[in-house]
């Protein structure tokens, strides 16, 4: 370039500064940032303000859980702060598909990716939401699906029904299931327990968790199962290491999961857990279930003894 030329134009005589270019691009896509973000907590603008500068992937369950509160009715922000993984978003946040997508469209733009709608359907919980996100920003290998189940579908395959069933919704993945039940207060049984004072039994609790695993045995996918599951030959064996840790009262939202250990036929063993709120409600060690399959009268005689007597 010519000497000169640069002070002929008023202007110092040195090539354009970049890095000055740079913090002026920097600034103003802040600024940008911080109007998406307005109405998000402050917390969420400061980590999507730290996220955009150092790729820190640990910030964006921060960046996302304040996105969704942005998005969602007041009265139900508390929830979403609670930041409980098994929170579900359409029955607990009431996010439809058309306010997913305003989420959807906000968070791409704040973590600059690009997230594609196949990809988003089997997400039902604050921790589906999170999980994917984490492997997509990481390249990690997407989450499995997980199948889930509605009310409906539920009680098309299990042997209890309504009203003693205990399962409103689920989720069944390669060892382990969740599933919901939600204590509406019109139960029955909570009429004399307790007098003017409802409780939720701890014995229909483990029930509940019982029927879960009854679910993870005729609807689950593990290598352990080969074989089809009677619903009509399940029945519960045994529990051992059951600790109960809070009541539950009508209004609560039960989050329950149970966890395949082994199974040896004609048993399955699992171990499950209950939670409110964040809050651990009961735990068993073991749960173990009795189950038959193309050959119920073998299983019959080897758990219950020829003559109809209980075994050990």
């Amino acid at each position: 370039m010519e000497p000169g030329l640069w002070s002929r134009c008023g202007l110092r005589d040195s090539p354009p500064n970049h890095q000055s270019d740079l913090i002026l691009k920097t600034t103003a896509n802040e600024t940008e940032l911080r109007d998406a973000l307005k109405r998000c907590p402050p917390q969420t603008i400061e980590a999507a303000v730290a996220y955009r500068q150092n790729k820190d992937w640990e910030l964006v369950p921060t960046i996302v859980l304040g996105i969704i509160e942005r998005f969602v009715e007041p009265e139900v922000r508390p929830t979403v702060r609670e930041n409980n993984d098994s929170t579900r978003l359409f029955e607990d946040l009431g996010i439809d598909s058309l306010l997913m997508v305003e989420i959807i469209m906000l968070v791409e733009e704040t973590l600059d990716i690009s997230i594609e709608n196949e990809e988003l359907r089997g997400l039902r919980t604050l921790g589906d939401i999170k999980s994917y996100l984490d492997c997509k920003i990481r390249g990690l290998p997407l989450p499995q699906k997980q199948k889930s189940l509605g009310f409906e579908e539920i009680a098309a395959v299990m042997p209890q029904q309504h009203p003693f069933l205990f399962l409103q919704e689920s989720r069944l993945n390669h060892d382990y299931a969740e599933g919901s039940y939600r204590i509406n207060g019109d139960e029955a049984f909570l009429e004399g327990h307790f007098k003017d004072n409802p409780i939720f039994p701890a014995s229909i609790m483990l029930e509940a968790l019982g029927q879960l695993a009854v679910l993870f045995l005729l609807r689950g996918q593990n290598e352990m199962l080969q074989e089809q599951v009677d619903p009509g030959r399940i029945f519960f064996f045994g529990c051992d290491g059951v600790r109960c840790h809070r009541v539950c009262r009508p209004g609560d939202f039960l989050h329950l999961k149970v966890k395949l250990k082994k199974v040896h036929p004609p048993l399955a063993f699992f171990e499950g857990s209950i939670q409110c709120n964040g809050e651990r409600v009961a735990f068993a060690e073991e749960i173990a279930l009795t189950f038959a399959t193309t050959a119920p009268a073998a299983v019959d005689e080897k758990i219950h003894g020829s003559n109809g007597t209980h075994l050990p």
